[in-house]
């Protein structure tokens, strides 16, 4: 079945550097404008294992769908105006939940993205100004802004729906792992080959992985955690240590993503999906890890 042209207009817009000054610019003032660590996190969605934009954005699209079936229904004027108002509120949180993310993407998803936010500040303004024309007796023209702002916030839908499925934005970089990684459990090499409080990466099979002895523990204090950021694909090898909570993690090179070298938990954002940890053993000397933990 042949594309629609959309679709290969939009697939453009990843190569599309002239994008990159106001994608970078808002990025920037992003970053720059996020309060405390701990709401950053919750903006990126990390208590809830996933990013909170997607779960947000259907509130101002339901309840502006909803205000155009009452639209096209006679007897519904005051339903349909209270639905649009209620959009356009929760406009304003989801919008702040998407550029949180945003600020942490990639260069050609920025692209796609800073495109996707500027559909959705446009179909918001014609859904406040929808509400202001409806609520000076204007109904007919409120209708018409509203169906125009549908329009628009469909096109900044499906770029966020190829931003996400096509293009990876928000999705976990290791769901795989358990298909790639070889069962049971495999040699690393010598534990004296791996230095202590240096991270490293080795390699089971195809996988790469971070390696870290603990300092402040017997030999066999190490963890192994899958080397690929779960957030964008970053080398945590590449990273360093750092206390982060109380917790001893090993922060991402390419957007500071805090992961306890323990037990992968999220110790901060952006990335929202936990760090696969392999069990270790030593035997005969030899680091061996595995991520089911079969038996021999």
């Amino acid at each position: 079945m042949p594309r629609l042209p959309l679709v290969s207009s939009v697939d453009k817009l990843e190569g599309a550097a002239w994008l990159d000054p106001a994608a970078g610019t808002v990025a920037r003032l992003v970053r720059k404008a996020l309060p405390s660590p701990r709401v950053t996190d919750a903006l990126h969605g990390v208590p809830l294992g996933h990013p909170v934009h997607p779960l947000m954005v259907t509130v101002p699209l339901g309840a502006w769908v909803s205000a155009a079936v009452l639209d096209l229904l006679p007897g519904n004027q005051r339903a349909a105006q209270t639905l649009v108002g209620l959009g356009v509120l929760a406009a304003a949180p989801t919008a702040l939940t998407g550029v949180t993310d945003f600020s942490q993407l990639d260069t050609p998803q920025q692209r796609t993205g800073v495109v996707h936010q500027a559909s959705s500040a446009l179909a918001t303004a014609l859904y406040a100004a929808s509400w202001l024309a409806r609520n000076r007796g204007h109904h007919g023209k409120g209708k018409l802004l509203a169906f125009a702002g549908l329009s628009v916030a469909g096109v900044g839908g499906f770029l966020g729906g190829h931003l996400s499925y096509r293009q990876g934005a928000g999705v976990n970089r290791n769901e795989d792992l358990p298909e790639e990684a070889p069962a049971g459990w495999h040699a690393l090499g010598p534990l004296e080959g791996f230095t202590v409080g240096q991270p490293r990466q080795a390699n089971l099979g195809t996988v790469p992985v971070m390696v870290l002895r603990r300092e402040g523990t017997d030999d066999d204090g190490v963890s192994v955690l899958a080397d690929t950021c779960s957030h964008l694909g970053g080398p945590l090898h590449e990273g360093h240590l750092q206390d982060t909570r109380g917790r001893l993690c090993v922060v991402c090179p390419w957007h500071g993503s805090a992961f306890s070298v323990e037990n992968g938990e999220v110790m901060r954002g952006p990335a929202t999906a936990p760090q696969p940890v392999f069990q270790t053993r030593i035997r005969g000397g030899q680091l061996e890890v595995s991520l089911t933990g079969s038996e021999d």
